[in-house]
């Protein structure tokens, strides 16, 4: 069964503008107001409560050369993250971590790391794969999460407590990232299996899924950002590219990758750009219809 646990974090993506804060904080208030808590707790979830970030600062004209945007406060939240995670596993139930941003992987592996290392399936429109070795603009870790998954950032975030690589690299599938994405040929010949956002709309779930089994497993994580949709049903993004899937296939594939995940993170939704709560509504339906049988297949 699941836990369901509230990650409110915006600590690894930039100001939306100078001085303004992003609204990735509000997500989990967001789906639970949109009626996804009540529906996961009446199948059987239970609440396992919030880990609550520390202050988000816009620190551009602060922050020394070579470390991240709010880096002790990312660093704190992912160990505190982890600890919640460990918990829910030693209680024989499945963690689903409700974002927040994508720096939230740093926290999943982290506890990953500790258990003896999985698989990690990511689910992104971006591959997430800057790091200090093919750019001098890191400062995001919700752009560099996946990088600092496998061990390609600084120490900092990648190394936290001497576990990198959180995921070994021949165990982690990325999927879809857009055509146009900088980092997408690096990855590629770095990760065990890279497939874009056409390659998923080309081919069936069943294809995909087994390619992913090859790769990552069972019992991975599995760490879904919403920017995979396409921006026409998911607009509430920070950075929404068109060319995404569909919100019938994104819940398609995660009914059938969540039985073999050991826990899943979802992130990146951002209230503040969905004024009428559509699709906070979207999300609770794609959430509660793809990840209902979460760590069904695999011993906690």
């Amino acid at each position: 069964m699941i836990t369901v646990v509230s990650a409110p974090t915006n600590l690894g993506l930039r100001p939306p503008e100078r001085g303004s804060v992003p609204g990735t904080s509000k997500a989990p208030e967001a789906l639970r107001e949109a009626g996804l808590f009540d529906r996961l707790t009446a199948a059987g979830a239970r609440d396992g409560g919030v880990v609550v970030p520390g202050r988000y600062v816009d620190d551009d004209s602060t922050r020394a050369r070579g470390h991240v945007r709010n880096e002790a406060q990312l660093v704190d939240h992912a160990r505190r993250l982890a600890d919640r995670i460990e918990r829910v596993w030693r209680s024989g139930r499945a963690p689903l971590v409700i974002g927040g941003d994508c720096s939230i992987l740093v926290g999943a592996g982290i506890a990953s790391a500790r258990r003896g290392r999985s698989g990690l399936v990511h689910m992104d429109g971006h591959t997430d794969f800057r790091h200090p070795g093919n750019s001098d603009d890191c400062a995001s870790v919700a752009g560099e999460d996946l990088a600092a998954a496998v061990g390609l950032h600084g120490p900092a975030i990648a190394d936290v407590d001497g576990l990198s690589p959180y995921f070994a690299a021949s165990a982690v599938a990325h999927l879809g990232h857009r055509a146009d994405d900088e980092h997408a040929d690096e990855a590629r010949g770095v990760l065990g299996c890279v497939l874009s956002a056409a390659d998923l709309l080309s081919r069936g779930v069943e294809s995909v899924a087994a390619e992913i089994g090859r790769t990552a497993g069972t019992g991975y994580w599995l760490q879904v950002d919403v920017d995979v949709l396409d921006p026409a049903v998911m607009p509430a993004v920070d950075s929404p590219d068109p060319g995404g899937i569909d919100a019938t296939q994104l819940t398609q594939l995660l009914a059938t990758l969540a039985p073999f995940a050991a826990g899943a993170s979802l992130t990146v939704f951002d209230p503040d750009l969905d004024p009428d709560g559509s699709c906070a509504r979207l999300l609770t339906d794609v959430i509660h219809e793809g990840l209902s049988t979460l760590g069904t297949a695999v011993e906690l």
